[in-house]
């Protein structure tokens, strides 16, 4: 059963109180170049990102945000640190959210000035803390950045918001240690009712990262906990989505799609599996489908019928034969060249019927 959260909206994007999990990404370009941050974005927004975060280091990258807006599709949020008048300015460029830390910007007063603007517009505010960012006396009364110590620095900043009387917040822990990672998030849950943005913060390259990542979200969302994620990689922001997504789809939350399943090959193996399943996913890609279907790609036309009895639709080749099955039955035969093709004429008629 999943937490329940209070809900919040970024843009026509509900976060919280039994919305859907949405997978969200950074921009890796500068903010600043407005074209080349506005392909990025639209390449995200073809593969399913639901939210954008765009790095404000200065005033020029802040004036930028409303004409990448004007661009886009999906809403955008803008990630300052320190300086308010940066938030102020992204304020009226007409971002969607802000991830900012009202402790770090100063007076009680510019505190005010900027929920006071976010009120007005009502953009909601994420408060980030992550390991390599907590206070000085929480570092000292803690040793070092424990999950205790994450979920201390998220309340405070969330305190100094309620003491604003403002309430649209989102929140976030993040760690590069996974067990500290669920371990904070763990600890905010128990403690409050705003919506919690997941991930492991720096967590690598694309293969550690993704395995850190899985761990780390998985587990979280498994337990009920986590209202929108981000996966952070080094690398194409393309592929932080696509495992986003493909967490959310191995748990059973992502509401459409084809998640392809394979078997890993053995010594039975009669046929080039990898090739195999690398055209069916490039030629798969485009194709939309209303609801989850899975799809197994079996290189051993012995074991096949067992093995993709758990899927909707399974193909199995081998000896110069390919199989198509639907829901463990044998469909028809053909052969091995045909594979993809009667792989993606059967998904192509299941579309199209629903």
């Amino acid at each position: 059963m999943r937490r329940e959260t209070r809900q919040i909206s970024i843009g026509n994007v509900k976060i919280g109180g039994g919305s859907p999990i949405t997978v969200q990404s950074m921009t890796k370009t500068d903010t600043r170049d407005i074209p080349s941050t506005v392909e990025e974005i639209t390449r995200l927004e073809a593969v399913g990102c639901d939210i954008i975060r765009l790095a404000v280091p200065d005033m020029e990258a802040a004036k930028a945000l409303g004409k990448i807006k004007s661009h886009v599709n999906i809403p955008i949020v803008s990630d300052i640190h320190f300086d308010y008048r940066l938030a102020l300015e992204a304020i009226g460029q007409g971002v969607d959210g802000m991830r900012i830390n009202p402790g770090n910007i100063g007076s009680k007063q510019r505190i005010k000035s900027v929920v006071d603007a976010v009120k007005e517009r009502c953009i909601p505010i994420r408060i980030g803390v992550n390991s390599g960012s907590l206070e000085k006396d929480i570092l000292k009364k803690h040793g070092s950045p424990t999950a205790e110590a994450l979920a201390e620095s998220a309340l405070r900043h969330v305190q100094i918001l309620e003491d604003l009387d403002f309430r649209d917040i989102k929140i976030s822990v993040k760690s590069t240690d996974v067990i500290k990672m669920i371990e904070s998030y763990r600890i905010i849950s128990e403690q409050t009712e705003y919506p919690l943005h997941l991930g492991v913060t720096e967590a690598g390259t694309i293969k550690m990262g993704t395995i850190k990542s899985s761990v780390g979200i998985g587990t979280l969302i498994a337990e009920g906990i986590g209202d929108t994620i981000r996966v952070s990689l080094t690398g194409d922001s393309v592929e932080e989505i696509n495992v986003g997504i493909d967490i959310l789809r191995s748990l059973g939350l992502r509401k459409n799609g084809i998640e392809i399943i394979s078997c890993p090959g053995c010594g039975r193996l009669e046929i080039d599996l990898m090739k195999l399943v690398k055209e069916a996913e490039s030629r798969l890609s485009g194709i939309e489908l209303p609801r989850p279907v899975k799809v197994a790609i079996l290189g051993c036309v012995v074991n096949g019928p067992g093995e993709a009895s758990e899927a909707d639709i399974g193909i199995a080749g081998g000896r110069g034969k390919g199989m198509l099955y639907k829901e463990g039955k044998l469909v028809r035969s053909f052969k091995e060249h045909q594979l993809v093709d009667e792989l993606v004429k059967e998904l192509e008629i299941f579309a199209s019927a629903n």
